[in-house]
């Protein structure tokens, strides 16, 4: 079967594409051929199609795709009546609500850039990031009112959320949108571009550029996620970062309709999920263990077997938690492995974590992953090598210059991994957390792998530090479950019963929680 042949095959078995009334076929037919496959296309193709079906549920209520589409050419109107004008860089710094939608549809339809900030930035990085992308205006949630304050000068501020009194001259966009020209503005001459951030964990976050989404990417996550139009997906990871971005992209050409809590809490996302009756859930791995700490009583509460995908992505997906969570919820879950950079790069069915935990899974179809060693030849299998990766979705180039190495065509992801016999990848660790201790080389994830699946832990992330005998040697840094009584012989003589001797952390730390970042990755250099 050719590709474009699997592609239409995975689309309309999604029902991403079927029967659609003549009329509206042939409106969505012209709203594609004027917007494209932009974040304006999409939801103007939809509501189109189904113009009635609910789009966004928040803590505010429901919006259909219709009302979407017009509260999104009201919003462009109003912005470019405020002077933004096409490929201004618009800064967005809200949470998940419908105010995020709204921003995110409008600046397409200006053809502006949008710029998505982390809710999780401290003043300087927020300022920093501002400045260096030159954001012409920004649009953020009233919580942030006092982070955004020393950036306002120079530049528009709009409010999304609000509760209460708004900074002095800043509008409220849902005031923008009341006022607006819901008919919208001119289809700009170029595109608007997407930018995302970089998680940062190793330093300043870049921004990386981004153009719409295809119908072939959208037909790689399809191909092994069963995610099925007019749905309903609770998207609790960021939608500000890739994972959660993804699925609202996703999600508005099937038709789904979306959920959206400003904050994650752990008993609320059961009880959503119970209400709405949703069909998948979207997470980064950390939100799952937080759900699992949960006692009993609080899941008998809550009947989550509507479920029928939880897909997590973002961060590394221990072997021991993949299995806790399809204890609990079945075997729906799926765990795309990739980065800003490169999308994705391969994924995990609940088949493939059964029977090999902690895999990254195989490359979807029009993906190409392979495994290359310092001079850019292939590693054989089983060996780690550098995760480099082709798709129909890779970036453009970070906005301050650069981008990451290219071998082939292939993009490196900056991690090293290797695969098994049946194909399937594991991600060893970024390329440079390598550990070299007394000559040998030890990935810390599979030090973590381990220590994770010990009773009393309840996290843990293993580092090098540096040792003037050993060059590095590893630190364990853990936190026990509550109560637990656990010491560092005892996590020592673990190791070392499962693993070389080399393997064994030479110092082992204990904290209440690891530091994390607001897509849940452990920030480790703090922890060095």
């Amino acid at each position: 079967m050719s590709h474009q042949a699997f592609v239409a095959k995975t689309l309309f078995g999604s029902g991403l594409l079927g029967p659609t009334r003549p009329d509206r076929l042939a409106k969505a037919g012209l709203a594609l051929k004027k917007w494209g496959t932009t974040s304006a296309g999409a939801i103007a193709v939809t509501a189109a199609r189904r113009p009635d079906q609910p789009a966004i549920v928040d803590e505010l209520g429901t919006i259909s795709y219709g009302e979407l589409h017009r509260r999104g050419n009201a919003l462009a109107s109003a912005l470019a009546g405020e002077g933004i004008r096409p490929g201004d860089p618009v800064a967005v710094m809200c949470r998940n609500h419908r105010g995020f939608v709204d921003a995110t549809l409008a600046i397409s339809r200006l053809g502006a850039n949008v710029l998505y900030l982390n809710t999780a930035f401290a003043g300087p990085q927020l300022q920093a990031v501002v400045e260096r992308e030159r954001a012409a205006a920004i649009i953020y949630d009233e919580e942030f009112a006092n982070l955004v304050e020393p950036v306002r000068a120079g530049r528009k501020s709009f409010v999304a959320w609000h509760e209460g009194k708004a900074a002095d001259g800043d509008r409220r966009i849902e005031e923008m949108i009341a006022a607006g020209d819901p008919a919208g503005v001119p289809v700009p001459k170029e595109p608007g571009r997407v930018i995302i951030l970089t998680s940062g964990t190793t330093g300043t976050p870049k921004g990386a550029r981004r153009s719409a989404a295809t119908l072939g990417a959208a037909a790689a996550l399809l191909s092994k996620m069963p995610l099925k139009a007019r749905g309903t997906t609770l998207i609790a990871a960021p939608l500000f970062h890739t994972w959660g971005l993804a699925h609202f992209t996703l999600g508005v050409p099937l038709a789904s309709t979306i959920v959206l809590r400003r904050r994650f809490d752990p008993e609320g996302t059961l009880e959503t999920v119970a209400r709405h009756r949703a069909k998948a859930l979207v997470v980064v791995p950390v939100m799952l263990q937080r759900i699992l700490e949960l006692p009993d009583e609080v899941f008998a509460k809550h009947d989550t077997s509507s479920l029928r995908v939880i897909a997590a992505s973002g961060s590394a997906l221990p072997g021991p938690l993949s299995g806790q969570v399809m204890d609990r919820f079945g075997d729906v879950l799926y765990n795309t492995y990739g980065s800003t950079e490169v999308a994705w790069a391969t994924i995990a069915t609940p088949e493939d974590m059964r029977a090999a935990p902690g895999t990254a899974g195989r490359p979807p179809v029009g993906t190409r992953v392979r495994l290359l060693d310092d001079d850019g030849r292939e590693v054989p299998q089983g060996q780690p090598g550098r995760i480099f990766v082709g798709n129909e979705l890779p970036f453009e180039g970070y906005t301050g210059g650069g981008s990451k190495e290219i071998i082939d065509g292939l993009m490196s992801s900056g991690d090293v991994g290797h695969f098994d016999a049946a194909g399937r990848l594991f991600v060893d660790g970024r390329d440079d957390d390598m550990i070299i201790s007394g000559g040998e080389n030890v990935f810390p994830s599979e030090v973590e792998d381990l220590l994770a699946g010990h009773e009393h832990v309840r996290e843990v992330a293993v580092v090098g530090v540096d040792d003037e005998e050993w060059g590095q040697r590893l630190k364990a840094v853990v936190a026990l479950n509550p109560g637990a009584a656990c010491g560092e012989d005892e996590l020592k003589a673990f190791v070392r019963a499962n693993l070389a001797g080399y393997k064994v952390p030479r110092e082992v730390v204990f904290v209440d929680e690891l530091p994390r970042n607001a897509t849940g990755k452990v920030l480790k250099r703090e922890l060095r």
